[in-house]
């Protein structure tokens, strides 16, 4: 048996009880969907993730990836490579491409619900398989040759990977020197280094198309003067996509890592043995712009990897907790005699799981709430609405995305290591189980595509004070309004209300010290201080808020709702547990930034 079991009864709750998917499928450009089709897919893809496709989970870890330094070449292990063609050769590659080069049209909803099942079974397909995602880019930024180029990606199979960091220059992209000179014939050639590059060479694609970002020769300093460029692999013919000389673009060395260790992480290097060619994006100017809708769809992947890995890691904990017997039943302690229990039995052990299901199902439903935006946004655009509702969808979106990969990866790399790992005791310390590699895996969630410091700081200057206020005011009303409704939950609402208060004074108080700054420029120093404090306690509330929802429905379901008794009790119990044992750290929140200084900037570095 592998080790993934997708969870696929939560992921339908959430699709169709809480965020009413229904009514976006039979309509507009989903017209051609509708439930039945839905489920089919998403059942298709529970069958394939947790046989097919989890099959070599283990052996991509413990075998990883096969570097020959004097080619350059990387080679993954068979297993791996018959799962990724089970993945590809079954065409879910089309939930990605345009519909215009053969992609499928389906809502991000459940094109997400689908790469949460993937990435739970086996993360680095996922990775690997978004050649096709980056053709996406190529597709709808390009010009006609580069719209070739994305169908070819598309027809056969071409990898991808996005080269922004350099050995000196990481989080801080516009410091990179890769440099771009343009050829007579409208090339250019591209020299520099990159490092980290995630699927950087391998031996599952004929050709990979990279996408780099570099200075072009007279370009500015920062990153308005980077541009964003296409330099294949091998040179290739546009019209036909037969393939010619190699071109300059080697790996020199791939990462030994903590884990993820199949997905091949590699420095590059550019134009040392030959000219590495390249295609301007778009015949224009705009890498980071260009760049960032790969970093966007980047971003949601990361945190939906991580909540798939925290919800794996919770359901290997069930499993374990109902079957490990160890000790008596704690009310019987005083009779040694006392029959001995599954762990399940014990208090500490039921809170370490309610934890985990709470965290997991608040944060599946993290995910699908902004994948839902993306269904609004795209039928939006797709209808010609008015310019500001499209202005308030993106808006929205924009607010989520730090919250879904800075909260969701934090949050899940934690509770894997201190409550789903700790479930199975020194056990789970072992390779015979997986949590210890879900634990490694997930760690590099909370560093890549921005550590969590970054997201925290891209929150609160881009999503909260550049916006104006604007995004975070309409989710605030939406959560403020639905906290006010009372009913069965009223309690629960009454605290996720006071709560939002706490987070409406917390971005107040880090609003002011911004503020102050302009005067007194060392008070940015207390924002800084406070930004990832900021994204958590939005991601507690928005978790808080849909978990009530989930209840609210769970609650109104229960008089008839047959076998699933226990799911929609459960529902109740974890918005319950959620709000009781997490929102009231909001309130200690609210009360460190307000007292926060900046004492901790004035210490000297010999102090530390």
């Amino acid at each position: 048996m592998n080790h993934y079991t997708a969870n696929l009864r939560d992921i339908e709750f959430c699709l169709f009880d809480l965020l009413k998917r229904e009514d976006v499928l039979g309509k507009s450009i989903y017209s051609e969907l509708d439930r039945d089709t839905v489920m089919g897919m998403l059942e298709e893809m529970k069958r394939l993730s947790e046989n097919d496709l989890a099959a070599s989970f283990v052996d991509g870890d413990r075998i990883g990836v096969d570097f020959n330094p004097a080619t350059g070449d990387a080679k993954l292990p068979p297993s791996f490579i018959k799962s990724y063609r089970a993945y590809m050769d079954n065409e879910w590659w089309r939930i990605d491409a345009p519909a215009e080069i053969g992609g499928t049209v389906i809502p991000a909803s459940l094109r997400w619900a689908i790469a949460e099942m993937v990435l739970g079974s086996n993360p680095s397909i996922h990775i690997y398989a978004s050649g096709t995602s980056f053709a996406h880019v190529a597709y709808a930024l390009g010009n006609d040759q580069q719209k070739k180029l994305a169908k070819l990606m598309v027809d056969n199979d071409w990898g991808a990977t996005m080269m922004l960091t350099e050995p000196e220059a990481g989080s801080d992209v516009g410091a990179g020197r890769s440099k771009a000179v343009e050829q007579p014939d409208g090339t250019w050639h591209i020299t520099g280094t990159k490092r980290f590059i995630t699927s950087g060479d391998s031996d599952l694609n004929e050709n990979i198309i990279h996408y780099v970002l570099a200075r072009r020769e007279g370009g500015g300093p920062g990153t308005k003067g980077l541009s964003l460029f296409l330099i294949p692999k091998f040179m290739f013919d546009f019209e036909t996509g037969a393939l010619g000389k190699r071109n300059g673009v080697y790996v020199t060395k791939v990462e030994h890592k903590m884990g993820l260790n199949v997905s091949s992480t590699c420095e590059m290097n550019l134009g040392e043995k030959e000219p590495a060619v390249g295609y301007l994006l778009g015949d224009v100017h705009e890498g980071i712009a260009q760049m960032f809708k790969v970093i966007e769809f980047a971003r949601m992947m990361v945190g939906t990897k991580a909540i798939a890995t925290l919800s794996a890691g919770y359901q290997q904990a069930l499993a374990y907790a109902k079957t490990r017997v160890q000790g008596g039943d704690m009310k019987l302690m005083t009779d040694k005699a006392s029959p001995r229990v599954t762990i399940i039995h014990h208090p500490d052990v039921r809170r370490s799981l309610m934890v985990q299901k709470s965290y997991s199902e608040g944060m599946r439903a993290l995910v699908l709430y902004t994948a839902s935006i993306q269904d609004s946004l795209a039928i939006a655009r797709a209808e010609g609405k008015e310019k500001s509702v499209i202005d308030d969808l993106e808006a929205l979106n924009d607010l989520m995305l730090p919250v879904v990969k800075g909260y969701g990866s934090e949050k899940s790399w934690t509770l894997l290591g201190t409550e789903s790992l700790q479930t199975f005791g020194g056990s789970g310390f072992t390779q015979d189980w997986p949590l210890e590699q879900y634990v490694r895996d997930a760690k590099i969630d909370t560093l890549y595509e921005g550590t969590t410091a970054i997201q925290g700081l891209d929150f609160f200057f881009r999503k909260i004070v550049k916006d104006g206020g604007r995004a975070i005011g309409l989710l605030g009303k939406e959560i403020a309004t639905f906290a006010q409704t009372g009913g069965v939950h009223s309690a629960e609402k009454a605290a996720l209300l006071k709560s939002l208060g706490d987070l409406n004074a917390i971005i107040a108080v880090l609003v002011g010290y911004a503020m102050e700054s302009q005067e007194k420029p060392e008070e940015i120093y207390k924002v800084g201080l406070n930004t990832s404090r900021c994204l958590m306690a939005v991601g507690e509330i928005i978790t808080a808020w849909l978990l009530i929802r989930q209840a609210d429905i769970a609650a109104e379901k229960l008089p008839n709702a047959g076998k699933d008794v226990d799911f929609y009790n459960g529902k109740i119990a974890s918005a319950k547990f959620f709000v009781a044992n997490m929102l009231p750290h909001i309130s200690s929140d609210r009360a460190i930034v307000e007292a926060t200084d900046n004492s901790i900037m004035e210490i000297s570095e010999s102090a530390f």
